[in-house]
């Protein structure tokens, strides 16, 4: 707000009086509307959570137009959603979503993990997609308000949490392919545990070129729904072929860029002879993950090994397992934070990784320095004071 005239300015891009184009500037948490169920739901049992399929008795929507801009912003009793049968999100995928996570801390505190890096990659993701542009922070404040209302939903555990997922959906209501004149914001929130059934056991993966997850100049750096659906079928494959996720190769040389839908690390003695831990660049093909860059961010305060991002590719991987180089693979991610790699199916091959047999044990170390960030409120000399969001974990409320 302008305080000398009163007048609301559009994006600090734009910098010009509310425009039509923008109009984020509308999008503001001083002017949510609650609304509270009336029929609260019975709570799960903590101890057998499967990934995503129950939901809290609340969700945030947020509607925008082209001519009017971002609405008053309503928290109400969850519910289907009603969709026109022409809409951009239903034809032409004109659609997007974010993965989040609050923790309960040892103090009963309800903390979300680095907030603000997922509002900035969702606000790329919403460029790329040609949905309105959107107050970050705003938003944060709307979703932090969300799961105040239904905190008790957060699970009291230190293995489970409360799952975010912001949702971002075209509405147009035409068969048009162009840039939607009308939009939905929603978030839901569901309690978690472990998002494999397998617990925290080592993942098998299938390693084909066959399919390919992303390509550069397409929207592999964004979190988009196409994404994930062009994905299944390969999952299913590997399924087939004995293994629980695709090791997704990129190019004749077969790179490695992502396991399932992680980020992917490995922790080896290089051609140098230097011990480091490596993963894929950000090079457009790969998504850029909030667990994915607090692991770097981490690993390099530690300045314990060398931590780079490079291309890796298969021969690489197979050289130095046959060299007794490589000492631990693993994924990471918001939904199971580190999951160890334990074998990969790769031209007709079962190649062994080791896990957590001997060496150092830097899957196991990453997940408790994590939770311990996320669950336990430990400070790290590494973050930014607690409560802010550049931080790693921000305060929701006690």
């Amino acid at each position: 707000m302008d305080t000398l005239t009163g007048l609301r300015l559009c994006s600090p891009i734009c910098n010009k009086l509310l425009c039509t184009v923008c109009s984020d500037s509308f999008l503001s948490a001083a002017d949510l509307i609650i609304e509270r169920s009336q029929t609260p739901k019975a709570r799960p049992d903590q101890t057998n959570l499967v990934f995503g399929t129950v939901f809290t008795d609340h969700m945030l929507t947020i509607e925008w137009t082209s001519t009017g801009g971002w609405e008053e912003p309503h928290i109400k009793p969850f519910d289907n959603l009603s969709l026109h049968p022409a809409c951009s999100a239903m034809h032409y995928a004109v659609q997007l979503f974010e993965g989040m996570k609050a923790y309960r801390d040892a103090d009963d505190k309800v903390r979300l993990f680095r907030p603000m890096l997922n509002m900035n990659r969702m606000a790329k993701s919403a460029q790329r997609a040609c949905l309105p542009a959107f107050d970050k922070a705003e938003l944060v404040e709307c979703i932090k308000k969300l799961i105040q209302l239904d905190q008790e939903w957060v699970p009291k555990s230190n293995s489970a949490s409360l799952y975010i997922r912001p949702t971002f959906l075209g509405t147009e209501p035409s068969l048009g392919v162009k840039k939607p004149s009308r939009a939905l914001l929603y978030v839901i929130l569901s309690p978690v545990g472990s998002y494999f059934s397998t617990g925290a056991k080592p993942v098998s993966l299938w390693a084909d070129s066959k399919y390919v997850r992303a390509w550069k100049g397409g929207t592999g750096d964004c979190k988009m729904g196409g994404n994930y659906g062009a994905s299944i079928y390969a999952q299913y494959e590997a399924v087939d072929y004995g293994c629980q996720q695709v090791l997704w190769l990129y190019g004749d040389d077969h790179q490695i860029t992502e396991v399932g839908t992680m980020n992917v690390f490995l922790f080896w003695t290089n051609e140098e002879g230097e011990e480091e831990l490596s993963t894929p660049p950000l090079d457009g093909v790969i998504l850029p993950g909030i667990t994915r860059q607090s692991i770097l961010e981490l690993t390099r305060k530690w300045g314990e090994f060398k931590v780079c991002e490079r291309h890796l590719t298969m021969a690489d991987l197979c050289c130095a397992l046959k060299e007794r180089r490589v000492k631990e693979m693993f994924g990471s991610g918001t939904a199971c934070v580190v999951s160890p790699v334990g074998r990969i199916l790769y031209q007709g091959e079962n190649l062994h990784i080791p896990c957590q047999e001997d060496g150092p044990q830097l899957a196991s170390r990453l997940m408790k320095e994590l939770t311990d960030i996320q669950v336990r409120s430990l400070t790290h000399r590494h973050t930014h004071p607690r409560g802010t969001h550049s931080g790693f974990t921000t305060s929701v409320f006690r």
